[in-house]
């Protein structure tokens, strides 16, 4: 069961009513009253004409007795649960992205077709969660361009409690050939159905000394890893960045924005034909935007972004370049306008998607594939230090068959607000024939102590 503070209130409430009911609490009173009924309720008020030790002593013991009697009832074990967003199917089901809307349901959204980019029936589809219900809704449409791939679905909601869809359209089958489309809806808490999108519009990017920058910041990277200098990656690169069409076109969301104390919105994004990241800015709620510096490495990609307190951004990436196979990190000390140039962090990553998120507790909940190779195993680590390290690790999903392992990949992570940490991602059973039912997207959710008790020993064999 979980427990929310209403909950805690609500039982002690009751223990409290029950101790009343038995004359273990009236017993202690005097005429005044420290425990007195109201017409509207049961109060416990402290009577001003009443200041002797003895009545201290006696709210001391009530206060003792209800803590004693009821504290079995308020500890709440680590909570965990998950369930498939619809059943397994043949149908290629990818990059989902998940949402708390202010009443309290979930939006969920990702890419359904017959493939990704190559595929030009592939369409964005959402389903929803009632708060309370243990199933999720029937898909719906979100977005569809006839005759072209539409893929990487992200959501959010901007200052004024709108909801955003941000998504790459691919023109010509090839994940350098995509733009990025967004729609608007001020209507969109409809039971079962789709938002009412009131505008949308394309975003289209310019960004200023784009050749120089990625030089510049390609030297930077060298000088750092001196190992780089005469790659084949950095001179293709190099010979790239003055290429107009890759420098406005194909970039990419993946992950959810990041609004800043400022109001500043910040969407991560990535190249696919330059590998490489850079932010997408919005100082005025998403009527203009503008681009950061590029983010420059071999194969830095998909961005994920948060906050430190001392107002430092950090971005992960995933590792799409050479070895070592672990996660890119990059930080910005001016709102997200320039970036450091990416290292590597201790933690694994195949060259698949992570998300982070600041919890509400001041801790960092990071979602990965924490291999270097194959996407296998999925798992939730948590920072208490803002990123210095992460000393709690439980996972998801593992499956060690070996060859046929399954993919759990392309999480997403949000915190709602009963304080559950809740993750989608997609589920594929690569044991099983290729056109039989063996995609999914998957839904879990758990509690911070779920985490910190670590893992259980698990292989997960379907």
């Amino acid at each position: 069961m979980i427990l929310t503070k209403g909950v805690i209130r609500l039982r002690m409430f009751t223990c409290f009513k029950e101790l009343w009911d038995r004359d273990e609490i009236r017993q202690t009173t005097n005429p005044h009253g420290i425990v007195q009924p109201a017409s509207n309720g049961w109060s416990m008020i402290l009577s001003r004409s009443s200041r002797s030790k003895l009545q201290v002593s006696s709210i001391f013991s009530i206060v003792l007795t209800m803590l004693i009697l009821c504290m079995p009832s308020w500890a709440a074990e680590p909570f965990y649960q998950s369930e498939f967003i619809f059943p397994l199917e043949k149908w290629h089901n990818h990059g989902s992205c998940l949402l708390e809307l202010p009443n309290g349901e979930l939006l969920l959204t990702w890419y359904h077709g017959s493939g990704e980019h190559e595929a030009d029936d592939v369409k964005i589809v959402g389903a929803r969660k009632v708060k309370g219900d243990t199933s999720w809704s029937h898909q719906f449409l979100m977005a569809d361009s006839p005759n072209f791939p539409d893929t990487n679905p992200v959501i959010f909601l901007d200052h004024h409690k709108q909801l955003w869809l941000v998504w790459s359209m691919i023109i010509a089958n090839d994940w350098r050939s995509s733009i990025l489309k967004f729609r608007v809806s001020a209507d969109y808490q409809r039971r079962d159905e789709t938002p009412a999108w009131k505008n949308g519009d394309t975003l289209l990017f310019a960004p200023r000394d784009f050749k120089d920058d990625v030089h510049r910041r390609l030297d930077d990277y060298v000088k750092t890893n001196p190992a780089a200098a005469h790659s084949d990656r950095i001179i293709a690169l190099k010979s790239l960045a003055g290429d107009k069409f890759l420098s406005r076109m194909g970039w990419i969301a993946r992950s959810h924005p990041l609004v800043l104390p400022t109001g500043r919105i910040l969407l991560p994004l990535y190249s696919h034909g330059l590998s490489l990241s850079m932010m997408a800015i919005s100082d005025d709620n998403g009527k203009s935007w503008t681009s950061s510096k590029p983010i420059v490495g071999i194969g830095n990609i998909q961005p994920t972004v948060v906050r430190r307190n001392d107002g430092t951004l950090v971005a992960y990436m995933r590792n799409a370049g050479p070895p070592p196979r672990r996660l890119y990190v990059s930080t910005s000390i001016d709102d997200g306008l320039t970036w450091s140039s990416p290292g590597h962090t201790d933690l694994p990553n195949p060259g698949s998607g992570a998300e982070v998120i600041r919890l509400a507790s001041g801790y960092w909940a990071l979602i990965y594939n924490d291999t270097e190779e194959g996407r296998h195993s999925l798992a939730v680590s948590l920072s208490d230090d803002e990123g210095k390290s992460w000393r709690w690790t439980r996972h998801l999903e593992r499956d060690n068959r070996g060859e046929g392992a399954g993919q759990f990949h392309y999480p997403s992570i949000i915190q709602a607000r009963d304080s559950l940490i809740h993750v989608s991602y997609s589920y594929f059973l690569e044991h099983l024939p290729e056109g039989a039912p063996r995609k999914a997207i998957k839904h879990a959710t758990f509690s911070l102590d779920w985490v910190k008790a670590r893992d259980t020993q698990i292989s997960k064999k379907q």
